[in-house]
């Protein structure tokens, strides 16, 4: 016959007051929430330095306490922002290519609880569960509340020294439920998979665990026979591991993070009276000793004492108990199977044996409420030492958000979950990185021109100036869609300039005379003759009365042709006012090198623009060079006004960030005797909040080029690569070059070594000055693939579509994704 309770009534607390939960039987309970370290994130050493620290918080607890890590993991799906009025055409395509995306939303609590002196000890038998009212016996004194307080603030500090994790005390207000949040207690006793919502249910026992609608399995490790044979503070992921590398992840994480379904991971270290412990344990062995005569598994069980008495006073090693459980959920009976097997798996692969718990899941259940941890029935718990037992816990936690406002989408490596990253300023404000410049390493077919494409659209979308140099025209969809000014070179549509232009915002300051000498200089003089002082006055005063003669005519337009004029009517007279002899500035000679890029020359279409002149104020500008990167005068002349253009964006846009990338273009660019613009660059963009950034696929380029050696590499903190498989036999060329550490070189390898099959995506690894090493996706909507793609096919279809839509290629990219859809669905 069932017999049924009021929660009331044999609910085992008894208040929550100054900032501790209290229970009937005298147990007061400090409460952390903890933020844990990103999986896939930590290193060897990193994982043997973390589990030091938890080694030496623990063994800071006073006697007859307990520590009880709760860490929830719920399935969950992404909610997308479909409200925010500023999302763009692809950024709306994201979210809803996004939306209800699984993942596994993970919290952390840390239960600290302290027995008062001569509480009865629990088990399986002898729960609060069936013995709710007894009173405590000794009422808590404030003394003994304060010091056990005292050391938790110590526990905390331990922990947080080590760098890894975060704790958070929570105070009475996070503990208690108010009239729209759960408070843990609550949360926990409902099992309810959101903390903003109230779901009170019957609990019962009858028919295994069940909480409301959801039925509940409780799977332990609490006893000896049942645990791995040897344990650590990590283990090999073989999905990620190559033969020259080992990926590590927590040993425990196939029961955390890496177990997909509704569950928490209850762990539990009990400290004891630790003389107390080794007297039982010495009158045991004595007992055993006696008894070995009778039976071999007496003469192993005692000299398994022995070694553990030896242990624990030759090491200084403080002796435990310990209990893990997994209790997993399901709102559907038949799901519970497949959820076994899952927890089975999981369980073999740490070498453990899984024992599902039927007779004692009540009382199991029973002391996991927040608070009741000093009623756990020992009875399921086994000896061990604190390292031993700090090894089984949930070390790592989801890839977090970033909260600053810049950055890019990427996704969890894990589920794909979309994260923002931040990789410019964060890292800077955290004193990671001194500069904001990147470097992007991906062999052709890595997915580099895709994540480029992805990260130059999320900056421009948050404000960025973009400057991008280009070969091979990956960028030209991109251009389309955010209407950008787009340079490019062919016979029928030259590439066009006019640096005399003043536009908007812009004034003929001394920078811009400098520009435009540099520029008129680089067209007069080669690169092995130089000019003298006579010849450089002469051009300053040339520009001067130039801007003088448009200010009073204004029907004239500024271009190189109305300049040329100029110098030949009016400069040539104040040179013969001026007794300027010809040796000192050859005029003629300048005019007559100088011919082709006037009207009816050569190349009088490249300093006469009359259109997107004003480039100054336009923010996103491609210079695709593909047909001329190898021309002896064009390349030059474009890569001067580039680089012109950009310094004087940097230094005349004052708050306002600016972005140059110069795409597989910068070998032509160092070679053309500009490799001390790149080096200026990369030394000073960061200065007027910019950022320079270079792309390359050949590692061999990096090697054969000095510039990029020295300037580039060793002024990028943010150094991005992509998939390097096909060099992993020949990596460490690359470790050495880019001065990664063995934990990166491991992340690197890992790279598309496991991806989902069911989903479409690339990944990518970013290091933040070797600090901060993470691998993401590169996941993108089938819309913005459309408009970053570099397969020939797939642009003709999309300019074909934008034709289709009077040039719109919005509206065509929309309408070609839908068309792909529905063939897909056929």
């Amino acid at each position: 016959m069932m017999m049924d309770k009021t929660m009331e009534a044999i609910l085992p607390l008894m208040d929550i007051e100054h900032d501790c939960i209290l229970s009937k039987q005298g147990d007061i309970t400090v409460v952390f929430k903890a933020e844990l370290p990103e999986i896939f994130t930590l290193s060897d050493q990193e994982y043997e330095s973390f589990h030091q620290a938890w080694v030496k918080a623990i063994k800071l607890l006073p006697k007859f306490s307990v520590f009880h890590k709760q860490d929830w993991f719920i399935d969950s799906k992404h909610q997308p922002h479909f409200e925010n009025d500023d999302h763009s055409f692809l950024s709306r395509c994201s979210e809803r290519f996004f939306n209800e995306r699984p993942f596994l939303d993970h919290s952390c609590y840390i239960f600290l609880t302290k027995k008062p002196g001569g509480r009865k000890t629990s088990s399986s038998l002898f729960s609060n569960l069936i013995r709710p009212s007894i009173v405590p016996e000794e009422t808590l004194k404030e003394s003994l509340r304060q010091d056990f307080v005292d050391s938790t603030g110590q526990f905390k500090r331990i922990l947080e020294d080590s760098g890894f994790v975060k704790l958070q005390r929570l105070g009475n207000d996070e503990l208690r439920s108010h009239s729209r949040k759960i408070g843990v207690i609550e949360r926990y006793c409902c099992l309810s998979e959101k903390p903003d919502s109230f779901e009170f249910n019957d609990i019962a026992f009858n028919e295994g665990l069940q909480v409301g609608d959801k039925h509940c399995q409780v799977y332990t490790l609490g006893d000896a026979a049942d645990l791995p044979a040897l344990c650590g503070s990590r283990i090999n992921y073989d999905r990620y591991s190559t033969d020259r590398t080992k990926f590590s992840v927590g040993f425990a994480s196939k029961l955390g993070q890496l177990l997909s379904c509704n569950h928490i991971y209850n762990q539990y270290i009990f400290i004891e009276d630790f003389q107390k412990t080794l007297q039982k344990l010495e009158s045991k062995r004595l007992r055993l000793q006696s008894l070995s005569a009778y039976s071999r598994e007496n003469l192993i069980a005692r000299d398994a004492t022995n070694d553990f008495l030896n242990e624990a006073i030759s090491q200084q090693r403080l002796p435990v108990k310990a209990h893990f459980n997994v209790l997993v959920w399901s709102d559907r009976k038949e799901e519970l199977k497949g959820i076994k097997n899952k927890v089975s798996s999981a369980l073999v692969q740490m070498d453990a044996a899984a024992k599902q718990e039927t007779v004692g899941a009540a009382q199991i259940y029973w002391a996991g409420i927040p608070g009741n941890a000093a009623d756990f029935p020992m009875n399921d718990s086994f000896d061990t030492f604190v390292e031993q037992a700090s090894c089984f816990l949930n070390l790592e936690t989801a890839y977090r958000s970033s909260l600053s406002p810049t950055g890019i989408r990427l996704g969890d490596r894990l589920t794909g979950k979309p994260v923002h990253v931040d990789i410019s300023d964060e890292p800077v404000k955290m004193g990671i990185c001194t500069n904001r410049n990147k470097f992007i390493l991906g062999p052709s077919g890595s997915g580099k021109s895709f994540f480029t494409n992805h990260m130059v659209r999320s900056y421009y979308e948050q404000g960025t100036h973009v400057v991008l140099v280009d070969v091979g025209h990956s960028y030209k969809g991109l251009c389309d869609m955010v209407k950008g000014y787009y340079f490019t070179y062919d016979e029928k549509n030259p590439i066009k300039f006019n640096p005399f232009y003043i536009g908007d915002g812009d004034a003929l300051d001394t920078e811009k005379k400098e520009s435009i000498k540099t520029l008129l200089l680089a067209l007069w003089k080669k690169d092995d003759e130089t000019f003298n002082r006579i010849e450089y006055v002469a051009l300053s005063n040339a520009l001067q009365l130039y801007y003088e003669k448009l200010a009073v005519n204004l029907q004239l337009f500024p271009s190189f042709n109305t300049f040329y004029d100029f110098l030949k009517e009016d400069f040539v007279k104040v040179l013969e006012g001026d007794k300027v002899k010809e040796k000192d500035f050859d005029v003629n000679n300048f005019l007559y090198v100088l011919r082709p890029y006037y009207q009816g020359g050569e190349f009088d279409y490249l300093l006469n623009a009359t259109e997107n002149l004003d480039l100054l104020q336009e923010r996103f500008i491609v210079f695709e060079l593909d047909n001329i990167k190898d021309h002896p005068i064009l390349f030059p002349v474009v890569t001067i006004i580039i680089m012109e253009l950009f310094i004087s964006k940097m230094r005349k846009l004052k708050g306002v960030r600016k972005m140059i990338l110069i795409e597989e273009a910068w070998k032509a660019i160092a070679k053309e005797g500009m490799a001390e613009y790149i080096k200026y660059l990369f030394k000073t963009v960061r200065k007027f909040f910019g950022e320079a950034i270079v792309v390359t696929q050949e590692v061999e380029d990096i090697i054969s080029s000095p510039v990029v050696k020295q300037a580039i590499i060793n002024n990028s903190d943010c150094k991005i690569l992509l998939d390097q498989s096909k060099y992993q036999n020949k990596f460490e060329q690359i470790q050495e070059l880019l001065g990664l550490t063995e934990k990166e070189k491991a992340l690197v390898l890992s790279v598309n070594k496991a991806n989902d099959p069911n989903n479409k995506y690339k990944e990518v690894f970013i290091s933040l000055g070797g600090m901060l090493s993470k691998v993401y996706r590169t996941e993108v909507s089938l819309e913005e693939y459309l408009a970053y793609t570099t397969e020939e096919t797939e642009k003709l279809k999309v300019q074909s579509y934008t034709k289709m839509f009077g040039g719109d290629i919005q509206k065509g990219i929309a309408a070609l994704a839908a068309d792909l859809r529905e063939e897909a669905k056929g």
